[in-house]
């Protein structure tokens, strides 16, 4: 489609905050949905998480383009008819207040599609909204730890947290998944569907090798810092000059290459604790302070030299400075009520070229517009 916007012309109104729901609703509006995001007087709160982006919250602009911005109260009658008069016309709404919350003010999603067949319900939770976990407080941080991402996690002194919302991104990203589905499915059959998406679900899903491996072998993998459990070597090693680079050997011929081209040693799978995978991961301590040898000797440029002569994969061990500077990395600038603002470029890149994208909403800055658009 001309201009890359596949979803122009649909509707979705979201009552949401933080980020599982944003991220959901943001991929809408990048691929040209409308969306109105529904606020609270004193705004989604991830608009106070920091001042990092011209002194607004860098996960607010990071979520929250291509949006307009209505403040509502639905506690009052006019505004909760309001509401419902944008649902009357929505495709899809999308909320991730506490489960219980949207069906006690009358918007619940099972009744709130017997009304309009044709729209889609999006429901974010913690933990699912039944279950004596469903009314738990669900921080990313906090579903990190119940699903066990924290136990295979860090180095093995003790669990880590992993550096950025990975169960509110993962779930983002199957709510918006499971949206594009129902609205395929919805241009086959005229009816909308219902979509339940929790934080906790989606990270189980993330966890299902762990998972898997426990109950096969009645052991949790190890925690290994930048090393890995089953293979050896790879793992990160220092250069002469203070670089950190990871390498990963996949095979045994990536490792007879290795050992010809890099350490400048062939005959070094033939010995006793570094023939095969098994016998290095047995031997780890040995193998690994051998290869770290010829690490400390080479600077990070004469280590990347031959780690490509040998054609093994490899990557440094960058900082956030490091990933600003990146050679790979794409950014795009998005508009916000301070300036612009670049933000790292969506993943997806299509054949019909670079996308717009809309700016980041002042808080209610579209309530007015809104309310006269669809007044009574």
């Amino acid at each position: 489609m001309a201009g890359g916007k596949p979803l122009a012309g649909l509707l979705v109104v979201s009552m949401e905050q933080a980020v599982a729901a944003p991220l959901c609703s943001m991929r809408l509006a990048d691929a040209g949905a409308r969306v109105i995001k529904i606020e609270r007087a004193e705004g989604d709160f991830a608009r106070g998480y920091d001042k990092a982006a011209k002194g607004q919250s860098s996960y607010f602009v990071w979520l929250n383009r291509g949006k307009e911005s209505v403040c509502l109260d639905i506690k009052k009658p006019e505004d909760k008819a309001l509401l419902e008069r944008m649902l009357s016309r929505a495709d899809v709404f999308i909320q991730n207040l506490a489960p219980g919350a949207m069906a006690r003010a009358g918007f619940g999603s099972e009744a709130l599609r017997e009304r309009y067949p044709r729209l889609i319900t999006v429901d974010i939770s913690g933990y699912g909204e039944t279950g004596e976990y469903a009314q738990m407080k669900a921080y990313d941080l906090l579903v990190q730890a119940e699903s066990g991402l924290c136990s295979v996690t860090g180095r093995p002194e003790g669990p880590g947290r992993v550096g950025v919302s990975a169960c509110d991104i993962a779930c983002g990203m199957n709510a918006h998944a499971a949206v594009l589905e129902a609205l395929i499915e919805r241009g086959i059959t005229g009816r909308g569907k219902g979509i339940a998406v929790s934080l906790f679900d989606g990270m189980a899903d993330w966890m299902n090798v762990p998972l898997l491996f426990y109950e096969g072998t009645g052991k949790a993998p190890e925690r290994m810092g930048l090393a890995h459990p089953s293979i050896c070597p790879y793992g990160a090693f220092p250069t002469k000059d203070g670089a950190l680079v990871l390498i990963s050997i996949q095979n045994e011929r990536e490792w007879v290459e290795f050992c010809a081209k890099f350490l400048l040693q062939p005959d070094l799978p033939q010995r006793p604790g570094f023939r095969l995978n098994v016998e290095r991961v047995e031997n780890r301590a040995m193998v690994d302070a051998h290869v770290a040898e010829t690490f400390a000797a080479l600077t990070r440029e004469e280590c990347a030299q031959r780690l490509r002569a040998a054609n093994t994969a490899f990557g440094f061990v960058n900082d956030v400075a490091g990933l600003a500077r990146h050679p790979a990395l794409r950014r795009i600038t998005v508009e916000t009520p301070n300036g612009p603002v670049e933000v790292a470029a969506p993943a997806a890149r299509f054949s019909d070229g670079a996308r717009s994208y809309g700016p980041v909403p002042a808080l209610g800055e579209h309530t007015e517009r809104v309310r006269a658009e669809f007044a009574a």
